[in-house]
C-alpha cells in the first residue's frame, strides 16, 4: 500500500526489442518488422465491437431504472457493478456518434410535429368583447409622439455621424498632406522659411552658375468641397512655380542650306506635343520636372549666347532673341533656338504646319544636355588643392612656364579650352559631313549599276569622327574582284581616305571631291577586274597603268588601261577605261587572219606572219552579259584556243 503522499506517475513503455520471427540453421535471426502508423490504426480498429458495447449499455440502463422504481435502498447490498466504458482509443468517437444520433432523432420528431397536423393543433384564443376600444384620435396622437421621438433620435445620430466623418476627412487630409510632403522631400530639396515651405529647382548643388534662383513654394490644396465626393486625381499638395518657368521648353538644333534674311529671324514658333501623364505619377512631380527642364534649357541657351558674343570667328555668330545663327560651312547655317511654350493656347496658335518636315537634330540636343552636365561637373570638382608657389597646380608644362620664360602665345596655347558653342558647332559639322557622305555614296550606288558600291558603317563612332568601309565589286565576281577597298574616316572638316595598300588621301568637305574620287576608283576597278580575270583565265598581262598619259584628257581623274595576251600569244585585248569617257575595248588578231593587210616586198620571211596585226574595236554595247567582267570573260573564252 502507498502512503498518503503525492502519487508518483510511472511510464510503462513497450520494449524496443523486436520479436524474433525465425532462427535459421546458421544462427541468423529474422525479426518481425515494426508496424507502421496505418497498420497500427487498423489493428486497433479491429478490436472495436460496437454491438457488445451498446448491449451492455442498454442492460445497465434497464437495471438502473428497475432498481430506482423497485428497491433503491438495496443498491448497496446487492453490490451490483455499473458499466464503465473501456478506455480504448475509439471510445470518444463512439460517444459523440451516439449523442449526434440522439439529437438528429429529436430534431426529426420536432419537425414531424410542426409539419403534420395530426400530432398538434393550434386553436385561436377568443378575445374578451367587454374590453373598450381606444379612440383613433388618441392612437394618432400617440403614434405622432412616438414618430417625433424616433425622428429626433435619428437626427441626433446623423449629426454625430456627420461630425465624425468631417473630422475623419480632415485628419486624413492632414495625414495625406504630410505623406505627400514626405514624398516631395525625398525627391526635391526643401527648406522652411517662416511659415512657408520653399523648394529648389536649380542645379547649383550640381555645379551650375546660372543666376536664376529656381525657387518654388509648397502649398496645401484647400479647394476640395467636403460635401462632394473626393475625385480620383485629388492631391492634397500643390506647388507654386515662378511664371517664367511655367510650361515646357526644349533646345531646337537644325542645319539649313539656305540662310534667310536677318529680318525673318527671331522667335522660333516650334513646340512639341505635351508629354503624356504617366500612370501613378503626381501632378506636382510632372510640373516640377517640366520647370526644371525649362530652367536647364534657359541656362544652356544663356551659355551659348554668351560664348557666341565672346568668340571671335571669321564669320561672326548672330544672336537674335531666342535664336543663334552660325555658319559652319559656306552656304550652310546652324540654327540653335530656345523653344518655350507657356500655355496650351499659345502652343496651338504658334504650332507649325503639319506638312513642314521636322529638321530638328535630336542628337545635338542630347549632346547639349550632356555638355552642360559635364560643365557642371568640372565646376563642382574645381577645388583648390595645395600647389607650388611659382605656378598653379595644373599641367607640368604650365608649372614650367615661369622657369622656361613662355610668352603669351605659348601660355594661351596651353590653356585652350573649348566652350559649349564651339563643341556643338564641331559636332554639327561632323554630322552634316557624315550625312552628306552617306547621301553621296547612296546616290552613286543607285545611279551606277556596274560596278557595285557597298558601304559598311561602323557602329562605334565618336562625336567628332566616324568611319565607313567602301567596297567596289562586280556582281558574281566578288571573290576575285576585291582589289578596291577604301576606309573613309570622316572628321569635322575633312575626310581621310585610306587605301588597301596604306596610301592616305585627304579630301575636303566639298561633296564634288568625294564624288569624283569614288568615280575614278570605280573606273580603276574595271581595269583591276580585267587583270584579276586574266590571271584566272590563263592570259598574260602585257602592260598595266592606272594613269594613262595618252588619249583624251579626263575631266575627272585619269584613265587607266591594260593589255592582256592569250595563252598562245595569237590574240591580245587592250582595255582603256576612264571616269568620264567610259570603256573602250580593242582586240588584236594575228596577221594571218588579217585580209586587209597589203603584201610587202621588203618583208618576205614567213616568220613575220606570226606577229599580230592591227587592233579592231569591239562594239561593247552589243556584247551579251550582265556586267563588264562577265562580257570580258566571254570575250576571253572566245579568243582562247581549244586544247
Amino acid at each position: 500500500m502507498m502512503s498518503g503522499g503525492p502519487a508518483v506517475r510511472v511510464s510503462i513503455e513497450s520494449s524496443c526489442e523486436r520479436q524474433v520471427q525465425e532462427v535459421s540453421l546458421d544462427g541468423m535471426e529474422t525479426y518481425v518488422p515494426p508496424l507502421s502508423m496505418s497498420q497500427n490504426l487498423a489493428k486497433l480498429a479491429q478490436r472495436i465491437d460496437f454491438g457488445q458495447s451498446s448491449d451492455s449499455d442498454e442492460e445497465g440502463l434497464e437495471r438502473e431504472s428497475r432498481e430506482q422504481w423497485s428497491k433503491p435502498e438495496a443498491e448497496e447490498d446487492e453490490g451490483m457493478v455499473k458499466f464503465q466504458p473501456s478506455l480504448w482509443p475509439w471510445d470518444s468517437v463512439r460517444n459523440n456518434l451516439r449523442s449526434s444520433l440522439t439529437e438528429m432523432c429529436v430534431l426529426h420528431d420536432v419537425l414531424s410535429v410542426l409539419k403534420e397536423k395530426k400530432y398538434m393543433a393550434l386553436d385561436p384564443v377568443s378575445q374578451d368583447p367587454s374590453v373598450a376600444k381606444t379612440p383613433q384620435v388618441f392612437q394618432l396622437i400617440s403614434k405622432k409622439k412616438s414618430l417625433a421621438t424616433a425622428a429626433q433620435l435619428l437626427l441626433k445620430g446623423a449629426e454625430k455621424l456627420t461630425k465624425s466623418v468631417v473630422e475623419n476627412q480632415e485628419q486624413r487630409r492632414q495625414r495625406d498632406f504630410n505623406s505627400e510632403l514626405l514624398r516631395l522631400r525625398s525627391q526635391w530639396k526643401l527648406r522652411k522659411v517662416g511659415d512657408k515651405i520653399l523648394g529648389d529647382l536649380s542645379y547649383r548643388s550640381a555645379g551650375s552658375l546660372f543666376p536664376h534662383h529656381g525657387t518654388f513654394e509648397v502649398i496645401k490644396n484647400t479647394d476640395l468641397d467636403l460635401d462632394k465626393k473626393i475625385p480620383d486625381d485629388y492631391c492634397p499638395l500643390n506647388v507654386q512655380i515662378p511664371s517664367e518657368l511655367e510650361g515646357s521648353a526644349y533646345i531646337k538644333v537644325s542645319i539649313q542650306k539656305q540662310s534667310p534674311d536677318i529680318g525673318d529671324l527671331g522667335t522660333v514658333n516650334l513646340f512639341r506635343r505635351q508629354a503624356k501623364t504617366k500612370p501613378g505619377s503626381q501632378m506636382w512631380h510632372l510640373r516640377l520636372e517640366a520647370a526644371q527642364n525649362v530652367l536647364l534649357c534657359k541656362e544652356i541657351f544663356a551659355q551659348l549666347s554668351r560664348e557666341a558674343v565672346q568668340i571671335k570667328s571669321q564669320i561672326p555668330h548672330i544672336v537674335v532673341k531666342n535664336q543663334i545663327i552660325s555658319q559652319p560651312f559656306p552656304g550652310l547655317q546652324l540654327s540653335i533656338s530656345l523653344c518655350h511654350s507657356t500655355g496650351e493656347k499659345k502652343s496651338q496658335r504658334a504650332s507649325p504646319d503639319k506638312s513642314k518636315p521636322d529638321d530638328h537634330l535630336y542628337v545635338l540636343e542630347h549632346n547639349l544636355h550632356q555638355l552642360i552636365r559635364e560643365f557642371h561637373k568640372q565646376t563642382l570638382s574645381s577645388v583648390v588643392m595645395p600647389h607650388p608657389a611659382s605656378a598653379p597646380f595644373s599641367h607640368k608644362r604650365m608649372r614650367l612656364a615661369g622657369p622656361m620664360a613662355y610668352d603669351k602665345a605659348e601660355i594661351s596655347s596651353l590653356q585652350q579650352n573649348e566652350g559649349l558653342l564651339e563643341k556643338i558647332i564641331k559636332q554639327a559639322k561632323h554630322i552634316f559631313l557624315r550625312s552628306r557622305t552617306a547621301r553621296t555614296i547612296d546616290s552613286l550606288a543607285s545611279r551606277i549599276e556596274d560596278p557595285q558600291i557597298q558601304a559598311h558603317w561602323s557602329n562605334i563612332n565618336d562625336v567628332y569622327e566616324s568611319s565607313v568601309k567602301v567596297l567596289i565589286t562586280s556582281q558574281g565576281y566578288e571573290q576575285i574582284c576585291k582589289s578596291i577597298q577604301l576606309q573613309l574616316n570622316i572628321g569635322v572638316e575633312q575626310i581621310r581616305v585610306v587605301h588597301r595598300d596604306g596610301r592616305v588621301i585627304t579630301l575636303s568637305h566639298q561633296e564634288q571631291e568625294l564624288q569624283d574620287f569614288l568615280l575614278s576608283q570605280m573606273s580603276q576597278h574595271q581595269v583591276h577586274a580585267v587583270q584579276q580575270l586574266a590571271k584566272v583565265m590563263g592570259w598574260h598581262v602585257l602592260s598595266f597603268s592606272n594613269h594613262v598619259g595618252l588619249g583624251p584628257i579626263e575631266s575627272i581623274g585619269n584613265a587607266s588601261a591594260i593589255t592582256v595576251a592569250s595563252p598562245n600569244g595569237e590574240y591580245a585585248i587592250s582595255v582603256r577605261n576612264g571616269p568620264e569617257s567610259g570603256c573602250k575595248v580593242l582586240v588584236q588578231f594575228p596577221r594571218s587572219q588579217a585580209k586587209e593587210l597589203p603584201k610587202s616586198d621588203v618583208v618576205q620571211d614567213a616568220k613575220w606572219t606570226h606577229l599580230r596585226g592591227p587592233y579592231k574595236e569591239v562594239h561593247w554595247g552589243r556584247m551579251e552579259g550582265r556586267n563588264f567582267v562577265y562580257k570580258m570573260e566571254l570575250l576571253m573564252a572566245a579568243l582562247t584556243p581549244c586544247p
